[in-house]
């Protein structure tokens, strides 16, 4: 415990380079750490990481080409793409269900999807 007349001092930080920024940044980025957890691994910070991600977030999607608009419309597509899948594959578990007279949906399907095949 401090005494009176002893003054917090703020912790001192090594600069980080540039190549460690950006290595924090892509490993918060691509799920391998939390930024708490980069905070303690590096020794940064969880303040200055949040200042990175915003300024080296936009260059590390410059480098792979990709602006978040590109990544919307992308995933747009992939999520119709899998509805589509979905809708066919449910299709045909229903005209197996006719065929068969089994109920396989009810049995074999999370509820939800159940209902969506009824």
């Amino acid at each position: 415990m401090k005494t009176k007349n002893e003054h917090w001092r703020k912790k001192s930080y090594q600069k980080a380079t540039l190549e460690t920024k950006l290595l924090v940044v892509d490993q918060i980025l691509s799920g391998q750490l939390s930024n708490n957890q980069a905070s303690k691994k590096y020794d940064v910070p969880r303040t200055t990481i949040t200042y990175w991600l915003r300024k080296y977030s936009t260059l590390v999607q410059q480098n792979t080409g990709m602006s978040k608009n590109d990544e919307i419309k992308k995933l747009k597509e992939k999520i119709e793409e899998l509805e589509f899948q979905k809708d066919f594959q449910q299709d045909i578990i229903a005209d197996m269900e006719l065929i068969t007279g089994v109920d396989m949906s009810k049995k074999s399907l999370p509820k939800t999807l159940a209902k969506e095949i009824e």
